[in-house]
Order: structure tokens, then sequence, then C-alpha cells
């Protein structure tokens, strides 16, 4: 691993340049429990998450505290408040009668 401040080479297990002194963040350093998510991952979690019932039933499992990575489980249960947030609209919707009148507008055209 190399320096981000001085491009010097940085040994194995060390978090401060012996260069210049700056601190590196090594994502290996990280403990397992905070490790980030790729961009894949978010792709994937998102896919799954989207899976009618086997999903929604991840979902719940993985924001209720059944992902050991803590990235896993917050963007598990921010994914949850948006589907329920998306299911109270509908809700809503469905209750005033718009979905009704938007398909009767369609058989009248």
């Amino acid at each position: 691993m190399y320096c981000s401040k001085c491009g010097k080479e940085i040994p194995e297990g060390k978090n401060v340049c012996e260069n210049c002194g700056a601190k590196c963040n090594n994502v290996e350093n990280i403990p397992p429990e905070y490790k980030p998510i790729s961009m894949w991952g978010y792709f994937g979690y998102q896919i799954l998450f989207a899976i009618p019932i086997l999903g929604w039933i991840l979902l719940l499992i993985f924001a209720l505290g059944g992902a050991r990575n803590k990235n896993v489980r917050n963007f598990a249960a921010s994914y949850f408040c948006v589907f329920i947030i998306f299911i109270i609209i509908i809700a809503i919707c469905a209750s005033m009668g718009v979905g009704v009148s938007f398909f009767e507008a369609l058989k009248s055209m």
C-alpha cells in the first residue's frame, strides 16, 4: 500500500506513513462488521429485497439485526422505511379511490 500524500510505500500493518506522518485509511484495518459494501453489493441487495415474498422476509431479517455487517443492516433498515412509506402511500391512494378513477378513465377511452 502507498501513502496518498507522499506516495511512499507503507509497510504492512502500519496506519501511519513513516516518511510524512500522514494517517492512512486502510480498509483492511476496519473490523469485519464495519467493512464497506461495494456498489455491486448494494445493487445485489436491491435486487434481493425486491423479490416479492422471500425478499421482504430477508429485508425484515437484515433490518432487525440478522446481518453482521452494520452497513448491510443500515441499508436494510433504510430500505424497510422506504418500503413502509410506499405501502402507506398506496393505502392512502386506494382509500381515496385514486386507482379506481384511473382505471375508469382508461376504460372510457
